[in-house]
Protein backbone atom coordinates (compact mmCIF):
# COMPACT_ATOMS: atom_id res chain seq x y z
CA UNK A 1 0.00 0.00 0.00
CA UNK A 2 1.37 3.33 -0.85
CA UNK A 3 -0.41 6.78 1.18
CA UNK A 4 0.41 9.69 -0.14
CA UNK A 5 -0.37 12.26 2.85
CA UNK A 6 0.94 15.95 1.60
CA UNK A 7 0.93 18.20 4.72
CA UNK A 8 -2.13 20.78 3.98
CA UNK A 9 -3.29 23.75 6.19
CA UNK A 10 -0.79 22.97 8.81
CA UNK A 11 -2.05 25.93 10.58
CA UNK A 12 -5.27 24.20 11.58
CA UNK A 13 -5.64 22.17 14.74
CA UNK A 14 -7.50 19.37 13.35
CA UNK A 15 -5.31 19.26 10.49
CA UNK A 16 -2.35 18.96 12.70
CA UNK A 17 -3.78 16.42 15.41
CA UNK A 18 -5.44 14.45 12.22
CA UNK A 19 -2.16 14.01 10.94
CA UNK A 20 -0.11 13.03 14.19
CA UNK A 21 -2.98 10.43 14.54
CA UNK A 22 -1.56 9.24 10.61
CA UNK A 23 1.62 9.65 11.67
CA UNK A 24 1.49 7.39 15.11
CA UNK A 25 -1.04 5.20 13.03
CA UNK A 26 1.27 4.19 10.02
CA UNK A 27 4.44 3.73 13.16
CA UNK A 28 2.30 0.94 14.37
CA UNK A 29 1.73 -0.96 11.38
CA UNK A 30 4.66 -0.68 10.33
CA UNK A 31 6.34 -2.13 13.88
CA UNK A 32 3.87 -4.90 14.14
CA UNK A 33 4.25 -5.66 10.39
CA UNK A 34 7.22 -4.94 8.95
CA UNK A 35 9.62 -7.41 8.11
CA UNK A 36 13.12 -6.41 7.07
CA UNK A 37 12.79 -7.47 3.17
CA UNK A 38 9.28 -6.16 3.38
CA UNK A 39 6.92 -3.28 4.37
CA UNK A 40 3.12 -3.61 4.52
CA UNK A 41 2.87 0.45 2.99
CA UNK A 42 5.00 3.00 2.02
CA UNK A 43 3.81 6.46 3.70
CA UNK A 44 5.33 9.49 2.02
CA UNK A 45 4.52 13.07 3.42
CA UNK A 46 5.09 15.31 0.42
CA UNK A 47 3.34 16.59 -2.12
CA UNK A 48 4.13 15.45 -5.66
CA UNK A 49 3.95 17.26 -9.06
CA UNK A 50 1.14 16.02 -11.43
CA UNK A 51 3.16 13.90 -13.97
CA UNK A 52 4.37 11.78 -10.66
CA UNK A 53 0.96 11.67 -9.44
CA UNK A 54 -0.62 10.69 -12.51
CA UNK A 55 1.96 7.72 -13.00
CA UNK A 56 1.22 6.32 -9.59
CA UNK A 57 -2.54 6.62 -10.34
CA UNK A 58 -1.87 4.46 -13.30
CA UNK A 59 0.51 2.04 -11.47
CA UNK A 60 -2.46 1.49 -8.87
CA UNK A 61 -4.35 -1.61 -8.96
CA UNK A 62 -6.95 0.08 -6.43
CA UNK A 63 -7.41 3.69 -5.43
CA UNK A 64 -9.09 4.12 -1.87
CA UNK A 65 -10.63 7.83 -1.86
CA UNK A 66 -12.27 8.28 1.54
CA UNK A 67 -13.19 12.00 2.73
CA UNK A 68 -15.21 12.30 5.52
CA UNK A 69 -17.20 15.12 3.26
CA UNK A 70 -15.82 16.70 -0.07
CA UNK A 71 -16.61 18.71 -2.79
CA UNK A 72 -16.12 17.57 -6.14
CA UNK A 73 -12.97 15.61 -5.23
CA UNK A 74 -10.32 15.57 -8.27
CA UNK A 75 -8.42 12.60 -7.19
CA UNK A 76 -10.83 10.36 -8.00
CA UNK A 77 -11.57 12.37 -11.49
CA UNK A 78 -7.29 11.98 -11.69
CA UNK A 79 -7.13 8.55 -11.00
CA UNK A 80 -10.22 7.78 -13.65
CA UNK A 81 -8.65 9.46 -16.10
CA UNK A 82 -4.45 8.03 -15.58
CA UNK A 83 -5.87 4.67 -15.71
CA UNK A 84 -3.89 2.09 -18.70
CA UNK A 85 -6.51 1.74 -21.56
CA UNK A 86 -5.61 -2.00 -21.15
CA UNK A 87 -5.61 -2.62 -17.50
CA UNK A 88 -7.96 -1.02 -15.60
CA UNK A 89 -7.95 0.01 -11.63
CA UNK A 90 -11.09 0.13 -9.16
CA UNK A 91 -11.89 3.34 -7.57
CA UNK A 92 -13.10 2.49 -3.96
CA UNK A 93 -14.85 6.22 -2.83
CA UNK A 94 -16.59 7.12 -0.16
CA UNK A 95 -20.09 8.09 -0.22
CA UNK A 96 -19.65 11.42 1.55
CA UNK A 97 -17.07 12.47 -1.43
CA UNK A 98 -18.60 14.92 -4.11
CA UNK A 99 -17.62 12.60 -6.68
CA UNK A 100 -19.88 9.87 -5.53
CA UNK A 101 -22.79 11.96 -6.83
CA UNK A 102 -21.62 11.08 -10.72
CA UNK A 103 -19.16 8.18 -10.43
CA UNK A 104 -21.52 4.75 -10.31
CA UNK A 105 -18.77 2.47 -11.32
CA UNK A 106 -17.04 2.74 -8.18
CA UNK A 107 -17.46 1.02 -4.90
CA UNK A 108 -18.68 3.10 -2.43
CA UNK A 109 -18.52 2.71 1.07
CA UNK A 110 -19.04 4.53 4.41
CA UNK A 111 -15.08 5.03 5.18
CA UNK A 112 -16.18 4.83 8.89
CA UNK A 113 -17.41 1.08 8.49
CA UNK A 114 -13.98 -0.05 8.86
CA UNK A 115 -15.45 -3.79 7.52
CA UNK A 116 -17.29 -2.79 4.88
CA UNK A 117 -13.94 -0.78 3.83
CA UNK A 118 -11.87 -3.64 3.70
CA UNK A 119 -14.61 -5.85 1.95
CA UNK A 120 -14.58 -3.20 -0.74
CA UNK A 121 -10.83 -3.39 -0.97
CA UNK A 122 -10.87 -7.64 -0.87
CA UNK A 123 -13.78 -7.07 -4.15
CA UNK A 124 -11.67 -4.30 -5.62
CA UNK A 125 -8.30 -6.57 -5.32
CA UNK A 126 -9.92 -9.52 -6.83
CA UNK A 127 -12.19 -7.70 -9.47
CA UNK A 128 -11.79 -9.79 -12.93
CA UNK A 129 -10.71 -7.05 -15.84
CA UNK A 130 -14.01 -7.35 -17.71
CA UNK A 131 -15.75 -6.06 -14.68
CA UNK A 132 -13.34 -3.37 -14.16
CA UNK A 133 -13.19 -2.02 -17.83
CA UNK A 134 -17.30 -2.00 -17.61
CA UNK A 135 -16.38 0.47 -14.28
CA UNK A 136 -13.77 2.10 -15.62
CA UNK A 137 -15.53 2.92 -18.54
CA UNK A 138 -18.87 4.09 -16.97
CA UNK A 139 -16.30 6.36 -14.69
CA UNK A 140 -15.26 7.83 -17.53
CA UNK A 141 -18.34 8.92 -19.38
CA UNK A 142 -19.32 10.20 -15.99
CA UNK A 143 -15.63 12.63 -16.02
CA UNK A 144 -16.30 13.61 -19.30
CA UNK A 145 -19.66 14.70 -19.07
CA UNK A 146 -18.82 16.16 -15.73
CA UNK A 147 -15.77 18.40 -16.75
CA UNK A 148 -15.02 21.24 -15.25
CA UNK A 149 -15.88 22.79 -18.92
CA UNK A 150 -19.89 21.75 -18.68
CA UNK A 151 -19.21 22.53 -14.67
CA UNK A 152 -19.06 26.39 -15.84
CA UNK A 153 -21.44 26.20 -18.30
CA UNK A 154 -24.28 24.52 -16.13
CA UNK A 155 -23.33 26.87 -13.41
CA UNK A 156 -22.87 30.24 -15.62
CA UNK A 157 -26.74 29.06 -17.43
CA UNK A 158 -28.06 29.06 -13.35
CA UNK A 159 -26.56 32.77 -13.09
CA UNK A 160 -28.32 33.79 -15.81
CA UNK A 161 -32.05 35.18 -15.95
CA UNK A 162 -34.11 34.23 -18.51
CA UNK A 163 -34.32 37.29 -21.31
CA UNK A 164 -37.59 36.34 -22.68
CA UNK A 165 -40.20 34.17 -20.36
CA UNK A 166 -40.74 30.44 -21.34
CA UNK A 167 -37.82 31.32 -24.11
CA UNK A 168 -35.19 29.14 -22.90
CA UNK A 169 -32.56 32.02 -24.24
CA UNK A 170 -29.85 33.17 -21.51
CA UNK A 171 -27.78 36.45 -21.93
CA UNK A 172 -24.65 35.94 -19.49
CA UNK A 173 -22.89 38.97 -18.61
CA UNK A 174 -19.32 37.71 -18.01
CA UNK A 175 -17.04 39.80 -15.84
CA UNK A 176 -13.43 40.81 -16.20
CA UNK A 177 -11.13 42.43 -14.29
CA UNK A 178 -8.88 45.16 -15.62
CA UNK A 179 -5.23 44.88 -14.38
Amino acid sequence: MLQVAPPSRDTIKEYQETSDALDAMCGRVMGRFAEPDWQPLTYVKRAYGQPSLAGLYRLAKVALVTPLRDGMNLVAHEYVGSQNPEDHGVLVLSRFAGAAEIFDGAIEVNPFDTDETAEALRIALDMPLDERIARWTSLMEAAREHNVDARAARYLERLAPATTAGSGTRDILYLASVA
